[in-house]
């Protein structure tokens, strides 16, 4: 059998997890969550957070599912849906809307998949700080790659999907 190659190096990063990587798999604490660091650093593209409100943040996914998989999470390192008090979950769920309306006018997206895991055994990859997955999908976003190779192609750079976004947030 001949195996075709797919040049993709911005995956080793994932694949071979670096110290900080996996730093922050391991920590459930708000000082080795990335979520949290997001939330005070001013660097919102080199972090790929998209938007934040008085309660929530938005974050492109490094390692995303589909082309525009977002997490939108609570500003507070907080790991169960009871941990969140009624303005917190209310404005998460709005950036939840707020941002499929988004994807589904940039990307023009047929459908979502929404969800969080939580706990490490629901999935969670970082347990101690929840956060819900958007992942956009489009009618017949199935091809050969993952059928046959297992392998899944997406077709933006999230430096221009963090761009396109940002500039869908400010037209309104």
């Amino acid at each position: 059998m001949t195996y075709e190659q797919l040049w993709a190096p911005w995956r080793l990063d994932y694949i071979a997890g670096d110290a900080e990587q996996s730093a922050e798999k391991r920590e459930s604490t708000d000082q080795g969550c990335f979520l949290c660091r997001y939330r005070d650093d001013d660097r919102d593209a080199a972090n790929y957070l998209v938007s934040r409100s008085d309660h929530s943040l938005v974050v492109l996914n490094r390692y995303p599912y589909n082309n525009g998989h977002l997490l939108v999470a609570p500003r507070a390192h907080k790991a169960e849906l009871a941990d969140l008090g009624d303005d917190e979950l209310l404005d998460g769920l709005r950036q939840v809307r707020r941002m499929v309306e988004v994807l589904r006018r940039v990307l023009r997206a047929d459908g979502f998949n929404v969800g969080l895991n939580l706990g490490h055994i629901a999935g969670a990859g970082l347990p101690g700080h929840l956060h819900w997955h958007i992942v956009p999908r489009w009618n017949g976003d199935t091809n050969f790659m993952p059928v046959l190779a297992q392998t899944k192609v997406i077709p933006q750079s999230l430096e221009s999907l963090y761009d396109l976004l940002r500039d869908a947030l400010v037209e309104g």
